[in-house]
């Protein structure tokens, strides 16, 4: 088993009891806030796009938002901002080889 961490983390729409998570749109949410944290800074323009290290998808069916290890790299707090929001609302969360698309 490598050591290496995961290069991306996906929080996953569904809570540790199995309910689909809500509001309906929560991913698309969370990657709009992120939207400023991307290669180079935010531009012009950024806030229309989603950053390239945090991104709204949908994975076994449900919504999802995959939150690349840049990130982490980029800006600690931002980071920490998405892991935190996946606890604060027991959403589950996988990591690395556990995604599977």
């Amino acid at each position: 088993m490598s050591s290496e961490p995961a290069k991306e983390v996906v929080i996953l729409g569904v809570t540790q009891d199995g309910k689909t998570f809500r509001p309906s749109d929560w991913a698309e949410r969370l990657a709009g806030v992120m939207s400023q944290f991307r290669p180079g800074g935010p531009q012009p323009g950024s806030h229309l796009g989603y950053s390239p290290w945090c991104v709204p998808n949908t994975l076994e069916g449900h919504k999802c938002v995959v939150v690349h290890r840049d990130l982490r790299d980029h800006e600690l707090l931002a980071w920490e901002f998405c892991l935190n929001f996946a606890k604060d609302n027991a959403l589950q969360v996988r990591f690395g080889a556990e995604t599977t698309r």
